[in-house]
């Protein structure tokens, strides 16, 4: 499945497919989600298993990076899909996530059901 441009309560939402290439480094991020992202989305939805462990091991630097990459362009980023593993294998990624759902740049969320709830408000 290709990635698709769809409308969430009047939210564009990139919602990348599971089938691309891994997200392992920022240039990863800038050609795979960022770029394409300027068809018109404000939300990119990449897949958990998109996004290379490093991702989630915070001591690597590479979401910090890949974060602030969104910030400067001034996209969200919703990682969807089940991050259970990572959040038991790490002290600080709970408190990632948790401070990132309480605000509106960066979410984890279980699947797009969950970002259209969200973005109904």
């Amino acid at each position: 499945m290709a990635d698709l441009l769809v409308d969430h309560h009047g939210t564009a939402v990139l919602a990348c497919s599971t089938d691309g290439p891994s997200i392992a480094t920022v240039q990863d991020a800038l050609d795979q989600l960022i770029g394409p992202a300027f068809q018109g989305a404000e939300v990119v939805a990449v897949p958990a298993e998109r996004l290379d462990d490093r991702f989630f091991d915070l001591s690597t630097g590479v979401a910090g990076a890949i974060l602030q990459k969104f910030s400067n362009y001034r996209l969200r980023l919703v990682v969807v899909g089940d991050i259970t593993r990572h959040l038991a294998a790490s002290a600080a990624l709970p408190d990632l996530v948790r401070e990132a759902n309480q605000g509106r740049d960066i979410w984890f969320v279980a699947d797009l059901d969950a970002l259209a709830a969200r973005l109904a408000g």
